[in-house]
């Protein structure tokens, strides 16, 4: 799969990086849909701050591209505190961690996106760190061997995962709050749609922001890379940045992707379950020998959505596709 030509793959690009940074909502008061994880957000910022201790350790899971980077930046304005934002594979060494543990200040936020995919030799130093604030490492070898401890500064740890069922028991249970994050709605898309439209400097009205959240695979990140995809069709097809609704139908038609969001692969998926396999049910691994595609992109990427519109159905012999998308696909 060419991840550079899938419009609706909900991992972030560079481009995705760039916008967020101006996208981005700065208080909770701004963010849109995850109405009741919000609400709960509140209450446990307003009671640290009340008490004026660091916010309990909190883990975000759910797909790609819902919010875990942007809440825990929101965090950090409401808290008033710096944040620091790495990632589980970019901590190669217990060494790099140790030197961003030591650098964090009282109150400030460590955010470590993808915290699943920590090496096992990082995490063991994090134990003690989330837990009494210290670390512990071993200097020298055999008799020469002695330990030094660090008192660190009291902090918060978020941590973001796509995959919270490969997260370690022992570092899962150090974590005071979780929350899970689900799809969101086409009506709370539309609006983050407006939103983005007009710091982007953008005119479109309700209908051309709804035909965009219909198509969002129920993602503000996929929604805002749709959106300055029409942009850019307004703007070669008309000459000016207004996004009518047509021009939206036309840009999504020459992207392939259809009135549920799916583009060609995601079509491919489930033809090949239907043709191949007679609609399931079908392991991961033969369909990933099949789709000569890598089983984590299929589970990770593809399937979410596919089984939250009910297209694809899980069972203790593998993957179906249902009635409803067989359907969709026109096939008999």
């Amino acid at each position: 799969m060419d991840e550079v030509k899938r419009i609706v793959l909900n991992q972030e690009t560079d481009e995705d990086r760039v916008t967020s940074i101006s996208l981005r909502p700065e208080r909770l008061s701004d963010f849109i849909g995850q109405k009741d994880l919000v609400a709960n957000i509140r209450v446990a910022v307003d009671a640290a701050k009340q008490r004026q201790e660091p916010l309990e350790h909190m883990l975000f899971s759910g797909p790609p591209g819902l919010g875990k980077t942007s809440l825990a930046h929101i965090i950090s304005h409401e808290m008033n505190s710096r944040i620091t934002v790495t990632s589980g594979p970019a901590i190669e060494r217990a060494g790099d961690f140790i030197g961003i543990l030591t650098n964090l200040e009282a109150g400030d936020i460590l955010f470590i996106d993808e915290i699943h995919r920590m090496s096992k030799t990082v995490e063991e130093f994090l134990y003690p760190a989330m837990e009494s604030f210290k670390i512990d490492f071993v200097v020298d070898k055999g008799p020469y061997a002695k330990t030094i401890n660090f008192n660190l500064k009291p902090f918060t740890l978020i941590g973001a995962t796509t995959r919270s069922g490969l997260l370690a028991s022992p570092l899962r249970d150090r974590f005071g709050i979780f929350h899970h994050l689900d799809f969101y709605e086409p009506a709370d898309l539309a609006k983050i749609i407006m939103n983005a439209a007009r710091k982007l400097g953008v005119t479109l009205d309700n209908e051309a922001a709804a035909l965009i959240a219909a198509r969002a695979r129920g993602t503000p990140r996929i929604a805002i890379r749709l959106l300055k995809r029409s942009r850019d069709f307004a703007q070669v097809e008309t000459g000016k940045s207004a996004i009518e609704p047509k021009i939206v139908s036309l840009a999504m038609e020459r992207l392939k992707i259809d009135s549920q969001g799916l583009d060609e692969f995601d079509r491919k998926i489930l033809r090949v379950i239907l043709e191949n396999y007679n609609g399931g049910p079908v392991g991961i691994e033969a369909l990933s020998a099949t789709l000569n595609e890598e089983s984590d992109t299929i589970a990770d990427v593809v399937e979410p959505y596919l089984l939250k519109i009910g297209f694809l159905r899980r069972t203790s012999r593998g993957r179906e596709v249902t009635e409803k998308a067989r359907q969709h696909l026109l096939i008999p």
